[in-house]
């Protein structure tokens, strides 16, 4: 997820033009998705209620961006809309989210 928050920035600056950034953020989106389904899914199984209940809201946020992305779009980052109406930021402040989110959950893992 650090690599989405440097290439979000990437675009920000210019280093990166919009294709190129989308492209390589799109990539991640479905793999990240079935990691996390996964992950949740084998604490479950593993009787670990308390984790998969933690779990499962960004599950479920991760399945919701993925399944409502507009027709036409090319993906949760689209090239065409990623300046438009501030969805840059929002990009951004979720992948942070998604960073923070995973930072906290390794130390409950660790010490679980």
């Amino acid at each position: 997820f650090l690599i989405q928050v440097i290439t979000l920035s990437d675009l920000e600056c210019d280093y990166l033009n919009a294709q190129q950034c989308c492209s390589k953020l799109n990539a991640w989106v479905l793999p990240k998705l079935a990691a996390h389904g996964f992950m949740t899914l084998l604490l479950l199984f593993h009787a670990h209620w308390i984790l998969a209940v933690a779990n499962l809201p960004l599950a479920l946020w991760l399945s919701y961006e993925y399944f409502t992305v507009p027709r036409g779009n090319t993906g949760v980052f689209d090239p065409t809309e990623i300046h438009n109406r501030g969805q840059l930021k929002k990009h951004m402040r979720d992948c942070m989210i998604y960073l923070g989110y995973y930072l906290v959950f390794f130390f409950i893992y660790l010490y679980w």
